[in-house]
């Protein structure tokens, strides 16, 4: 059980630490992903973004609630996907909590009425870490020259 909750851990440092995901919704006919800012939650296992009522990513969501995050840090070669369960929700209080930086580029202020939050509930994740491009690349020429395949760090998939 320790590796399992090792690994959850791991998959909301990475989450917390990048900060910015892309968003996949389901528009009914295609798939459709856009950058976000993402406010990880791990005591409630959520992740928290805050969108605007009249945005398409929430229609969606209505329709179609699961989603996929893609969290990247290429410079570093880590990486998280995140499969979860998505609800829009008028949750003025939340939204306060999450104000900051990125939301003021959108709105004006916390307290305009066309913000909602865009709850995600994480069902399931899968975690790529590397030891970082150079290693990486050293590690795939070795193994290119002896044949074998290089170890490039760790892959999980786990259940949140």
């Amino acid at each position: 059980m320790a590796d399992k909750e090792d690994d959850i851990g791991k998959v909301w440092d990475l989450i917390e630490k990048i900060g910015f995901c892309m968003l996949v919704t389901h528009t009914g006919s295609d798939l459709r992903a856009r950058p976000m800012s993402a406010y990880g939650e791990r005591i409630e296992n959520a992740i928290y973004f805050l969108t605007d009522v009249a945005s398409h990513k929430d229609e969606e969501v209505a329709l179609h609630p699961n989603v996929c995050l893609a969290f990247a840090e290429s410079k570093g070669q880590k990486y998280v996907s995140v499969t979860g369960i998505a609800e829009v929700q008028n949750d003025r209080e939340r939204i306060k909590e999450l104000w900051g930086t990125p939301a003021k580029a959108w709105w004006d202020s916390a307290d305009d009425p066309s913000i909602r939050v865009l709850k995600v509930t994480p069902a399931f994740a899968e975690y790529w870490s590397s030891p970082g491009t150079v290693i990486s690349y050293i590690k795939m020429a070795a193994a290119a020259v002896n044949g074998s395949r290089p170890d490039l760090g760790d892959n999980v998939k786990i259940e949140m």
